[in-house]
């Protein structure tokens, strides 16, 4: 019986400090941990967050928020772990995850959440209830894995502005009206990009940050019209973005013009198509380069 209790009590455990954790940090049990106990590794992060969930919940008693959260988070744990990634957060109705072995992980998970998404929704859309859309932000590079807090609380977690622009790269989805975002970095680390469908969106910055990244989509859940109008449209957007990049803004936007005419609804044309017109009438301030900067998520 008490052997029972002690592998109940591991069990439980395990459901609060990862057993991934643990074999990062080279400790047999949850029992062994201490506060400070780090390590440093390269991993891909990905945060997803639900969009507008305050105007969802609205209608919601607080009961109902929890099953809420919780029916989706049901969903994509799952996910997370059968692409080798394990869950390091969750933030409210935001999901961080780690995936230690491979950038292709992450962005497969990625993929796979928005489409279990589409399940989600096609049973709220029989239930009248209001769809659910999700952003994903993944990013890879080098982070701290470890124990933080104090002697009474301590919590395993990774600290990094790998971590940081993971949760910006999320933020952008809005931007763009995108399903999943990655960077560059994490771009380089797949190992075949051309087997999913994905375009150049910025350059980007994150605030306090003197490097910049290259933000791409990956828009391999999308419907399937709406993967070929962005494919018809990539050569024409993409010799925009280059004019664009070189100040021929008059340039850029009849190439803006042209991917709108062909795809109406594609929100980063419209983006540049609004700044080029700006920059051709009004000129460029002072150190311009393209780049936007992440100033909030």
């Amino acid at each position: 019986a008490q052997r029972r209790e002690i592998e109940n009590i591991a069990i439980a455990a395990a459901r609060f400090v990862p057993t991934d954790i643990l074999r990062f940090l080279h400790k047999d049990s949850i029992v062994d941990v201490g506060l400070g106990d780090q390590t440093q590794c390269e991993m891909t992060v990905l945060f997803s967050d639900v969009r507008n969930f305050t105007l969802l919940s609205e209608n919601m008693t607080p009961y109902e928020s929890f099953n809420f959260i919780n029916e989706l988070l049901n969903k994509f744990g799952p996910i997370v772990r059968q692409h080798h990634g394990f869950i390091d957060k969750y933030i409210g109705d935001s999901v961080m995850a780690l995936f230690p072995n491979e950038a292709n992980h992450a962005v497969k998970a990625g993929i796979e959440m928005q489409n279990e998404l589409k399940e989600i929704n096609a049973d709220r859309h029989k239930k009248d209830q209001p769809l659910v859309q999700i952003g994903i932000g993944i990013h890879t590079g080098k982070l701290i894995l470890g124990m933080i807090g104090e002697k009474e609380r301590l919590e395993g977690t990774v600290i990094s502005d790998v971590v940081n622009t993971a949760s910006r790269m999320e933020g952008l989805t809005k931007r763009y009206k995108s399903p999943i975002l990655i960077s560059e970095q994490t771009l380089k680390e797949l190992d075949q990009p051309v087997k999913h469908n994905y375009r150049f969106m910025e350059h980007v910055k994150v605030k306090g940050k003197i490097q910049s990244t290259s933000v791409y989509e990956i828009y391999d859940s999308e419907p399937q019209e709406i993967i070929k109008l962005k494919n018809d449209t990539q050569e024409i957007l993409d010799q925009g973005i280059h004019a664009y990049y070189k100040q021929q803004f008059a340039v850029a936007a009849e190439h803006f013009q042209q991917s709108l005419s062909n795809y109406p609804n594609d929100q980063i044309s419209q983006i540049y198509l609004e700044l080029a017109e700006i920059y051709e009438r009004s000129g460029v301030p002072e150190g311009w380069n393209g780049e936007i900067e992440m100033t909030e998520k």
